[in-house]
């Protein structure tokens, strides 16, 4: 069984772009202070600015978990809905249903979940009406 090092909760409000990106850069400053490989620490900051940026566009909030183990890193991302209609479509480079006002401001280009996984060793993703629920392992070099 994996030995937890570090657990951090982080509370993502729906529509606050005024605050986009502040989790995933306390992730990212985080790492850096226990010495995790930049590599790594690349890695963890898109997939965690991807999914929390999905949180704010997309959901009625939620929360992001980060946990540190030895051997990997892992991101659980958990909204409050209302869900991905069809999450192999959400998944195409490109497809977006961000609003209008998420695109002026230069967010929902289609990418994010395209993204997470590709920057993530181990990508799960299950959604609802409920919420959807990522998770993001990457593993530590």
């Amino acid at each position: 069984m994996r030995e937890l090092i570090k657990r951090y909760v982080f509370q993502v409000q729906a529509n606050d772009f005024d605050n986009a990106g502040a989790a995933s850069s306390t992730i990212k400053r985080n790492l850096k202070t226990i010495a995790i490989n930049p590599s790594i620490v690349r890695k963890v900051a898109v997939a965690s600015y991807e999914a929390e940026i999905n949180i704010i566009i997309h959901s009625n909030g939620g929360e992001m978990v980060l946990e540190i183990y030895e051997d990997m890193i892992s991101i659980k991302a958990n909204d409050k809905g209302p869900g991905i209609q069809d999450v192999d479509l959400a998944m195409s480079e490109g497809f977006s249903t961000a609003s209008n006002a998420a695109r002026e401001l230069g967010f929902g280009a289609g990418m994010g979940l395209p993204n997470i996984k590709k920057y993530s060793d181990n990508f799960k993703i299950t959604s609802n009406e409920k919420g959807t629920r990522l998770t993001i392992d990457i593993m530590i070099e």
